[in-house]
């Protein structure tokens, strides 16, 4: 058991975080887009988007993928764990749905924050909306973002089970369907453990991160 869970965390930890910087660079990027333009042809496509990447699962997601740049196109390899080429389907079917609700959670959060008064008088002082924006809102307005990013964090490296099995990935999460199907009880509590573990340090982290980027938090001030 503890080989197969050795074996297993370190491919899944791969993807789960790859997905995570993948759903946070395309999350930032669409939301802050739409908060500079509300009501623009580009906000109503990244709404659009975030809608369809929320609604369709990712074991869709994944076989279109798979059809398109594996089968078809033979870009990647078809299944398996043979490195950087095999990470790449894998992370980005994970990462669509976070990066939908991460688009999201920074759009609302912007807009709010642009309606603010510390934006009015860093507009007042000459700045244009775009420098506002980025150089004073979006820190503001990613703390919803961290809150949703730790436990969306620990289910992407612990939950990507139907991602794993749809690409035949050896991770943690395809052990654990093999588990179930076998009815291996010693592996389940293993993997569970696992699980549990991630879940909580990433809480820790998200706290810790929490108490950085807004030092009210630290000092007990609001």
């Amino acid at each position: 058991m503890n080989e197969i869970i050795a074996d297993g965390v370190p491919v899944s930890l791969t993807i789960g975080l790859a997905a995570m910087l993948l759903a946070l660079g395309i999350g930032l990027f669409a939301g802050v887009v739409g908060a500079l333009r509300p009501g623009s042809a580009a906000d109503a496509t990244t709404q659009l988007l975030a809608v369809i990447g929320i609604s369709v699962p990712s074991f869709v997601t994944g076989a279109v993928l798979l059809i398109l740049f594996a089968a078809k196109l033979q870009w990647v390899p078809i299944g398996g764990w043979q490195g950087f080429r095999s990470l790449l389907l894998p992370a980005l079917a994970l990462s669509l749905p976070f990066a939908a609700y991460v688009a999201r959670l920074v759009r609302s959060s912007m807009l709010e924050q642009m309606s603010s008064d510390y934006m009015r008088t860093a507009r007042a002082k000459g700045l244009s909306r775009r420098q506002a924006a980025t150089g004073h809102a979006l820190k503001n307005a990613f703390l919803p973002v961290l809150s949703y990013l730790g436990p969306a964090t620990a289910v992407a490296v612990t939950g990507s089970f139907v991602v794993e099995k749809v690409f035949a990935v050896p991770g943690i999460g395809q052990h654990f369907v093999d588990a179930v199907l076998g009815k291996d009880i010693t592996l389940l509590m293993g993997v569970v453990l696992v699980f549990s573990t991630v879940v909580i340090l990433m809480n820790l982290l998200v706290d810790v991160l929490y108490a950085w980027i807004d030092p009210r938090i630290q000092s007990g001030r609001t």
